[in-house]
């Protein structure tokens, strides 16, 4: 858990990072059930209580879907520390590889998070290898 209770109490704060990981999963027209496993896990690694993990998860679907830009999503990851950030951007690239490949749309929206997220090219490659070889 790399969050302060304050954090997680701020339940919107953790239901916009859910719809962005849920908004990476569904980039490509197939949300899995092996990429929402990811999503409840990286939740509870975030410190979510188990019991609140699929109120959250369904409060995100209905932001993602009325959302039409991500911007709304990374206002809050972008002032979080660095290393919570690679956090969520390693939950990011395992959802993006949980089906073994990523598509045009998939590395276009890593790089614009790159760039909304302050992550620098060298940092975002270094973290998609990362999990690439992992899941190997």
């Amino acid at each position: 858990m790399f969050f302060k209770k304050e954090e997680i109490k701020n339940n919107n704060f953790l239901t916009k990072i859910c719809a962005l990981l849920i908004h990476a999963a569904k980039i490509d027209e197939q949300y899995t059930d092996k990429e929402e496993e990811i999503i409840k896990k990286t939740l509870y690694e975030l410190g979510l209580e188990d019991k609140y993990i699929s109120k959250t998860i369904e409060e995100a679907k209905i932001l993602e879907e009325s959302s039409n830009q991500i911007l709304d999503f990374t206002k809050e990851v972008k002032n979080l520390p660095e290393q919570d950030k690679i956090k969520i951007v390693e939950a990011l690239w395992s959802i993006i590889y949980s089906n073994k490949d990523a598509d045009i749309y998939e590395t276009n929206l890593m790089r614009r998070l790159a760039g909304l997220l302050y992550i620098d090219n060298k940092t975002m490659g270094d973290i998609k290898e990362k999990i690439k070889k992992n899941l190997k």
